[in-house]
């Protein structure tokens, strides 16, 4: 059965500030579904964009000195530009400043306006111009903003006004017919709690007299559009309503996914607008809630808002998008914090996922050299597991979980499944059968249903974890061409190809010491020094320094560290990255290949934004220094005494 087209949407972010975390999580959510659903066989579309007409840009312009153009310009490639940093892949990035953009709204507007939905009256109302909306009283909070905390302002003009009213009682009959239209339940109830009022009609107008940076109503050139209605058209647009195929093709399987902020625009203005102009109305509307910093939700008016390309400098690509998806229950608030990232990738996916990992292969190593042996893997049942069994389970789970946007709930089924085969090492304890000649088929058992297992997981980590995913993959031996993503697929128990050679495991996730990054080392106390002799230690002392010898793989200088070397280092187990303050005496190409030695079991440190793992011993004299460089070539990882 061929799977159906998915379209999802992110809001198109206003561009009166940059990007932070809230823009982040809602892009990257809708792009973890886009690639779930690409993994069960859908043709995907994803699109995102920036809402660029309005009083808030003609402000924030202003304060910045230059043009709206030249600011909504600057600003816009912001959100661009972060997205691929990210690993979100969207097919249509859109800009409400687009020419092709603004003439279907121009086209929509004409249209509900010629069949007599638009009317033009003079009007009195609470207008909030930090949302660019009028208020009723009723939605205000001790006769304020509900959003800004500030009281609206009481003004009189004449504006053109949409129906909404005449389509009120259409809108409540089919939320009440389509249970699952706006998702999760909780929103549906308070959409229908508000539509229990009269529904007023909407301002869809500002005169040129206040406002010109706008789209220009076709019907009268001295008013522009209210920005939501030109906002909210951006998802067919982008489409190439009314005649293109992309329409055709992904509007009828329409996704949105907001923040609980602007729920009321997509789940009353949108399908009305929708409604009006003859067109169907979206298939869901996913809302979420707030990321709140310090108790508060995150504001650039409260100065608690998060910078995305910090984190991802930080913490890495993979790391956050874990966080994000699974610190977070789709629909809740969520509180924010750096020492949660923190907890999340030390107990996640450095314990759990990154010592698992390393953990099997390095006994497929130890015990095959690195060769897949020839057996099909089974299912275990001397030890009473299963983890084919389990695999079935889990992918039936975790996509129930992924359907229902539960992404939270999708990556638990998963760590589920890491813990069962953390356990089934245990119990199968591959080290006492590779003491016995007779288990010999048994060990291969056992080793090939822990490849197997890890070939599951890496699969459903994917829409999460893309780059992790495949690195997993690699070291499993999977043919990077053939879709080993596809749901179909990862049921496939059995799938990694005998006989072949597979690389020694690599660290997915090194440990973060907290204070290393709320407390980050300065890149000048880290690296070589010379120092005075230390004062005398004891044997105890000495045997918690762990110095191995470490083969460099590859090396490459820091930007904007004129000191700093990036070393890539195999330690026999593992390959690790290490920063070294000798650039000034050696040249990359001058330390590939060779045996150096390493303090291996130096806590992690965060220099020029590199998590170096591991010191470089060398000499250093003055301005000069040697690396100690193992005269005999030994073993990577071979411990020094």
């Amino acid at each position: 059965m061929t799977a159906a087209p998915f379209y999802i949407t992110t809001p198109i972010y206003y561009v009166n500030a940059q990007p932070h975390l809230g823009h982040t999580y809602t892009t990257i959510a809708a792009d973890v579904a886009r690639r779930y659903h690409s993994m069960n066989g859908a043709d995907t579309f994803l699109l995102t964009g920036t809402d660029e007409h309005g009083d808030k840009i003609v402000k924030a312009a202003e304060k910045n000195g230059v043009s709206p153009r030249d600011y909504v310009d600057r600003i816009s490639c912001l959100f661009r530009d972060l997205w691929p940093q990210l690993n979100v892949s969207c097919d249509h990035f859109i800009r409400t400043t687009d020419p092709d953009h603004i003439a279907i709204v121009e086209q929509i507007l004409q249209k509900i306006y010629d069949q007599g939905d638009i009317y033009y009256s003079e009007y009195e109302g609470l207008y909030c111009f930090d949302c660019e909306r009028f208020y009723n009283t009723r939605e205000l909070v001790d006769g304020k903003c509900p959003d800004h905390g500030k009281a609206p302002e009481a003004i009189r003009e004449s504006n053109y006004f949409f129906k909404m009213s005449r389509y009120q009682q259409w809108l409540i009959d089919t939320i009440h017919e389509n249970p699952a239209l706006i998702q999760p339940e909780r929103y549906r109830n308070e959409i229908l709690s508000f539509l229990r009022e009269p529904l007023e009609d909407l301002c869809i107008s500002r005169p040129k007299s206040r406002l010109q940076w706008g789209i220009t109503l076709p019907f009268d050139d001295q008013y522009v559009t209210y920005v939501w209605f030109d906002a909210l058209i951006n998802y067919i647009s982008a489409l190439g309503y009314p005649d293109g195929e992309n329409f055709r093709k992904f509007w009828p399987h329409a996704r949105h996914v907001v923040a609980k902020d602007i729920l009321k625009p997509h789940g009353i203005y949108w399908p009305i607008m929708l409604k009006a102009a003859g067109i169907d109305i979206y298939k869901h509307l996913y809302v979420h809630g707030y990321w709140n910093v310090d108790e508060s939700k995150m504001s650039k008016s409260l100065g608690n808002v998060v910078d995305p390309n910090y984190l991802k400098a930080t913490y890495g690509t993979d790391a956050i998008r874990y966080f994000l998806m699974r610190e977070m229950a789709f629909g809740l608030d969520s509180n924010f914090s750096e020492s949660a990232i923190i907890s999340r990738i030390n107990s996640d996916l450095a314990n759990d996922l990154g010592n698992l990992f390393s953990r099997v292969l390095g006994m497929f190593h130890k015990y095959f050299q690195g060769t897949v042996p020839d057996c099909m893997p089974e299912t275990g049942h001397d030890f009473q597991l299963d983890l084919k069994a389990d695999s079935e389970k889990l992918i039936s789970d975790f996509s129930g979980a992924m359907e229902r946007f539960e992404f939270h709930r999708a990556l638990a089924t998963v760590w589920e499944y890491i813990g069962k085969m953390n356990k089934y090492v245990d119990v199968t304890a591959p080290w006492e059968l590779a003491k016995q000649k007779e288990a010999r088929n048994q060990l291969e058992t056992v080793i090939c249903n822990l490849l197997e297992g890890l070939r599951v997981v890496s699969g459903l980590i994917y829409p999460v974890m893309p780059e992790t995913a495949g690195t997993i993959q690699e070291h499993l031996g999977l043919d990077p061409q053939r879709p080993f993503y596809r749901i179909d697929e990862i049921r496939k128990w059995g799938s990694i190809p005998a006989n072949i050679t597979l690389p020694k495991a690599v660290t997915l996730f090194p440990r973060i010491d907290p204070e290393t990054i709320l407390s980050p080392v300065k890149p000048e106390a880290e690296g070589i020094r010379t120092a005075p002799i230390a004062p005398e230690i004891g044997i105890d002392d000495f045997s918690k320094i762990d110095l191995r010898a470490a083969r460099v793989l590859h090396a490459e200088k820091i930007p904007k560290a004129n000191k700093l070397l990036k070393l890539e280092i195999d330690l026999g187990s593992e390959t690790r990255t290490i920063v070294a303050g000798i650039a000034q005496a050696y040249s990359p190409e001058q330390l590939v290949g060779k045996t150096v030695v390493v303090l291996a079991n130096l806590k992690p440190a965060k220099l020029m934004g590199v998590r170096s793992q591991g010191m470089l011993l060398a000499a250093v004299e003055g301005d000069g220094c040697s690396v100690a460089v193992l005269d005999r070539d030994m073993p990577p990882g071979t411990r020094l005494k």
